[in-house]
């Protein structure tokens, strides 16, 4: 096939992009309803801004690790 060569050399790209958007959308996502909630509440030093962003990071963290980090096919023994 003419475009084997090429298509070897971006095989990961898909998959980078993928976990790049699941991690600034979580980030995103969760920061902005902490950004909401300080505002609805009356915060004024961004406290909850602050844990939905944590949040959000380590929610996405473990979706790439469910989605692309479990080694699929890898018995481990089992």
């Amino acid at each position: 096939m003419a475009g084997s060569g090429r298509d070897g050399a971006w095989a990961g790209m898909g998959i980078g992009w993928a976990v790049t958007a699941t991690l600034v959308g979580g980030i995103l996502v969760w920061g902005s309803l902490g950004y909401l909630a300080d505002r609805l509440l009356g915060i004024n030093p961004r406290v909850l801004t602050a844990v939905g962003i944590v949040l959000g990071a380590a929610g996405a963290i473990f979706l790439v690790y469910l989605r692309f980090g479990k080694g699929e096919g890898n018995d481990g023994g089992a």
